[in-house]
C-alpha cells in the first residue's frame, strides 16, 4: 500500500522523525488535513542582546526541553546602546515592544529574553502580551536563590546588570554584587578561556556568601569551575529559565 513519508518535514513544519501514513483507502489526505491532526511542538522565541547567550540557552533547552521549537532573535545593538546611554530609556522600551510584537506575530507560544540588564523593558513586553508567558532571563534563578540562601553573591560580566538586576531580588536577601572586569571583552574577542578565568577569579570575593548567582547566560559554562574554586553552590540562569517556562506552559515529561 502507498505510504507518505516526511511530507511535513519537506515543507519545514515538522521534524523528519514524524511520519504520516496512508492506508490506501479513499483519497490521499491533503497537507492541511495532516497538519490539523498533529499537535506541533510549542514554539519559543529566544530574544538576545548578546550573541554569547545563544549557545548556553540552546544547550539548556536540549537538556530540559528538547521538543521545543526554538527561534533566535539577536539584536546586539541593544547592549551596545545601553552601555552607551548608561540607563534604560523610553526609546529602548519601545524597541523591546517592537521585538515582542514581531515574536508574537510568528506564532510563538512563549518568549524568553536572555538579556539580563533590561528588566523594566521586558516587563513592558509581558504586560503587552499577557497572558502569554514572557520571561525575564533571571527571574527563575532569583526565585531559586531566595529559597536557598540569605546572602547571595551576584556575579556579572556586564556592568549595567548590576544596576538593573538587584531591585528584582526580595528585600530579605543580602545581595553582594561583583563585576568580573574584562571577562565580557575577552569573550567578545573569542577568548572563552580568559573569560572563564576572570569569572572564577572574581568569584573568589564571594566565598562568604551562601551561594553565587551568575547573571549572564554566557557565564553558564564557567559554573562548575566557580563552584569548585569557591566551595559555594552556583546558580545559572539558562537551566532555571527553561524549567520555569516549561512549567508555565503546562508541559510535562511523557
Amino acid at each position: 500500500m502507498p505510504t507518505i513519508y516526511g511530507v511535513l518535514a519537506m515543507v519545514g513544519t515538522l521534524p523528519p522523525s514524524l511520519v504520516v501514513r496512508y492506508d490506501g483507502q479513499g483519497a490521499l489526505p491533503t497537507l492541511r488535513q495532516i497538519v490539523t491532526t498533529i499537535e506541533l511542538p510549542m514554539r519559543i522565541a529566544l530574544i538576545h542582546a548578546l550573541k554569547h547567550s545563544i549557545v548556553p540557552i540552546e544547550a539548556a533547552f536540549a537538556k530540559f526541553w528538547p521538543q521545543a521549537r526554538l527561534m533566535n532573535l539577536l539584536d546586539d545593538s541593544l547592549s551596545a546602546d545601553l552601555a552607551r546611554d548608561g540607563k534604560l530609556t523610553d526609546a529602548m522600551t519601545e524597541r523591546f515592544l517592537t521585538i515582542g510584537r514581531y515574536a508574537t506575530s510568528t506564532g510563538a507560544d512563549g518568549i524568553l529574553f536572555t538579556c539580563s540588564a533590561f528588566g523594566p523593558c521586558i516587563e513592558a513586553v509581558a504586560r503587552a502580551h499577557a497572558p502569554m508567558p514572557v520571561l525575564k532571563p533571571n527571574e527563575a534563578m532569583i526565585e531559586q536563590a531566595a529559597a536557598k540562601g540569605r546572602k547571595v553573591g551576584l556575579l556579572s560580566t556586564f556592568p549595567p546588570t548590576l544596576q538593573s538586576m538587584p531591585p528584582e531580588f526580595p528585600s530579605s536577601i543580602q545581595l553582594v554584587p561583583k563585576l568580573a572586569e574584562g571577562a565580557l571583552a575577552a569573550l567578545d574577542a573569542g577568548d572563552r578561556a580568559t573569560h572563564d578565568r576572570l569569572v572564577v577569579e572574581a568569584a573568589k570575593d564571594l566565598r562568604d556568601c551562601d551561594l553565587i548567582a551568575l547573571a549572564q547566560y554566557s557565564m553558564a559554562p564557567a559554573a562548575d569551575a566557580v563552584a569548585q574554586t569557591t566551595g559555594r553552590p552556583v546558580l545559572t540562569t539558562p537551566d532555571s529559565a527553561v524549567m520555569k517556562l516549561k512549567a508555565m506552559l503546562g508541559v510535562t515529561d511523557a
